[in-house]
């Protein structure tokens, strides 16, 4: 088997779950989760080093570092130039991953789901198919396909057959504002 294929593959995974966020400004997932091992169990696990393909079957979790993958079956495909396709399909698959804190709050919680989730490394694309939705705090957003273009920070959604009335549904919360300081106030201490 080819280990750095695989490794590959499961960082292109992901760091392309990772940016499957609400918006294309949105907060991205913990820097410290690349540098993290990539750990996988599944019931099967089959490699074809002729069709450069690494299957993985049956109750499939993938860990890396806050991310959580559950997939029925993930299949990792190495096209001619070494860049990773990889499907993720499940009833549904589903991911979990902590964003960085940012502005001194604690970072935010990003899951999400779909039936098929497909990963192009080369074009650096995200798909996820069928009953797609992704939830970052309160604000959701679902349809039957979500695509997101990392190059580009291009978002959208399409509803389809499998959402209500074959809409698409967002739901985003006000975000507040930090409070002004009182005018001639000073700061705050450092804390030790």
């Amino acid at each position: 088997m080819r280990s750095r294929t695989l490794s590959a593959a499961l960082r292109a995974l992901a760091a392309a779950l990772a940016m499957t966020t609400l918006a294309p400004h949105a907060a991205h997932a913990e820097k410290a989760d690349k540098n993290k091992p990539t750990e996988i169990e599944s019931n099967r696990m089959m490699s074809d080093d002729a069709r450069q393909m690494t299957i993985f079957e049956g109750n499939v979790v993938l860990t890396k570092g806050t991310l959580v993958v559950h997939a029925d079956k993930i299949v990792v495909r190495q096209d001619a130039d070494g860049f990773q396709h990889v499907t993720a399909t499940g009833n549904p698959v589903r991911f979990r991953q902590k964003t960085d804190a940012k502005n001194g709050t604690d970072g935010s919680w990003i899951d999400g789901e779909a039936k098929r989730v497909e990963l192009n490394e080369h074009e650096d694309k995200v798909e996820l198919f069928d009953n797609a939705r992704v939830t970052r705090d309160k604000d959701v957003v679902r349809g039957n396909y979500i695509f997101l273009d990392e190059r580009s920070g291009f978002f959208s959604v399409s509803g389809g057959a499998d959402t209500p009335q074959g809409r698409v549904r967002a739901v985003l919360q006000p975000k507040m504002p930090a409070p002004p300081s009182a005018p001639g106030a000073s700061p705050a201490p450092a804390q030790k």
